[in-house]
């Protein structure tokens, strides 16, 4: 078996701290053009930023992120902290943003906090520490820790999923309306007896917004606006097992208004295994449009959100506002759309 020369081995080990300088002396550059061509590449030629990227993969050049985030004061990460990672609905958010952004050269650290504010704070403290240069988080809510730490910093912050009075920036939609939307789809239906199921709503506030609105239109037409709320949050055995518990505490239920699209498609399984006509002896609604509830017979009437877009604005506008240019609305209003299907 040879043996590598220590020169070799020498050279291995020093792979790793290949500088700046010398991808710019191997790419026939600059330092300085080196640097824009990796993070400004609309500010070099092609043949510049071809000939480093090459340089760069040949070399095996990888920049210390933090060490340019300490000379500059900005780094090229955003951090993004969503309440969870197995949500479809954050999923694509995520999507929207990581690819808007990541074609403009930034990456993104992604935190979850499984609905929990407290965790909140503890990533925010941390990702702050990484010198990013925006902070993205879902939802305008915060404890009062996280929300003073917020305040004190002089980067650009993304609030997304719903609109109010936000820190700086914020595009979500109205939950409040939406919830008041379905609601008044069912009374139009002609259904009297509607019963709301959310869970674990003071964590899942939005979901509670949506009950906020619900209750209002019902309550405006005389009509009582029971909740049932879960202890799980939504999926399809939840959602399977919310069914037996409203017609146990509520009869005479004529519809069900799901605070989402998985509580709301177990359900309407549940409801066939049961040999429930689904609308005629139960209607069903859910929230967020999701692809599931237009797979399953009949097809789920259901509020899309449209998460993909709101991701890709929110860094649209983040983006606008780490070039420097204006940003004229602070507040940006995605909306929703009622999709009626069979279930109602």
């Amino acid at each position: 078996m040879s043996k590598d020369s220590p020169a070799t081995v020498k050279q291995r080990r020093n792979s790793d701290q290949v500088t700046l300088s010398q991808v710019a002396q191997a790419a026939g550059v600059s330092p300085i053009t080196a640097s824009r061509a990796l993070n400004h590449p609309d500010k070099v030629s092609e043949n510049a930023r071809r000939n480093v990227l090459e340089a760069v993969e040949r070399l095996g050049y990888v920049p210390n992120l933090v060490a340019g985030s300490l000379a500059s004061s900005r780094s090229r990460l955003i951090a993004v902290i969503v309440p969870s990672l197995i949500n479809t609905v954050f999923v694509e958010v995520i999507k929207g943003l990581q690819e808007t952004l990541e074609a403009e050269g930034y990456q993104i650290l992604l935190g979850n906090t499984d609905y929990d504010l407290d965790r909140e704070y503890q990533l925010v403290r941390t990702f702050f520490g990484w010198s990013c240069s925006a902070l993205v988080t879902a939802g305008l809510r915060h404890n009062q820790a996280c929300h003073t730490l917020l305040a004190n910093w002089d980067h650009p912050i993304m609030e997304v999923m719903e609109l109010g009075k936000g820190m700086d920036l914020n595009v979500g939609l109205d939950h409040v309306a939406a919830g008041r939307c379905m609601a008044s789809h069912l009374i139009d239906r002609g259904y009297r007896h509607i019963v709301y199921v959310g869970a674990r709503l003071t964590q899942d506030y939005r979901a509670g917004m949506r009950y906020e609105g619900h209750r209002e239109v019902l309550q405006a037409q005389g009509i009582e606006a029971p909740l049932v709320e879960l202890d799980t949050l939504g999926s399809l055995q939840a959602g399977a097992e919310s069914l037996t518990q409203v017609l146990a505490q509520h009869p005479h239920t004529q519809a069900i208004h799901f605070a989402n699209d998985d509580l709301a498609a177990g359900a309407l399984l549940a409801a066939q295994r049961q040999g429930l006509s689904v609308p005629g002896d139960i209607a069903i609604a859910g929230f967020n449009g999701l692809p599931l509830g237009q797979h399953v017979t009949p097809q789920l009437t259901t509020i899309l959100s449209p998460r993909e877009e709101m991701g890709r604005l929110a860094a649209k506008e983040l983006i606008r506002r780490l070039s420097g240019k204006n940003v004229y609305r602070r507040q940006h209003d995605v909306g929703f759309t009622l999709q009626t299907g069979g279930s109602t």
